[in-house]
């Protein structure tokens, strides 16, 4: 590849410890740039963080369910590759599903879901959309 490898992160805004250890861990080879974000459940303190991380202000969204689709719509150019979520334990699998539903590679925080049946319906969405999903 070219270019970096573009992602957008899905928590770990203000005050979230473990979104700025995945954000170090990411950078530290240089190959890989965060673009955008959902940082928080709250839609203001989401753009507030994306602001603290000078990501310009059209790519600070305020649910991970606006980022998915306006990256969506993006020229592939542009977009996001893969998105990374570092939400709350109960919270991974909702933007994992739409993600992988929408064309985006997945890498999750642990743990990948909150029960059995989440699971086994993440894995056949993952099969599914042959999408990389770690």
């Amino acid at each position: 590849m070219s270019r970096k490898i573009r992602y957008g992160m899905v928590g770990g805004g203000r005050g979230a410890s473990i979104g700025a250890l995945h954000r170090i861990a990411a950078a530290m080879d240089g190959q890989i740039e965060l673009v955008c974000g959902a940082f928080s459940s709250d839609p203001e303190r989401s753009k507030a963080s994306g602001a603290d991380l000078y990501l310009p202000a059209d790519r600070c969204y305020g649910t991970f369910e606006e980022m998915i689709t306006k990256e969506k719509a993006l020229p592939a150019d542009q977009r996001m590759d893969f998105i990374s979520i570092v939400t709350p334990n109960h919270m991974h699998f909702p933007p994992a599903k739409m993600a992988l539903e929408n064309g985006f590679h997945v890498l999750s925080d642990k743990p990948a879901c909150f029960d059995l049946a989440q699971s086994k319906e993440l894995a056949a969405i993952v099969k599914k959309s042959g999408l990389v999903y770690g």
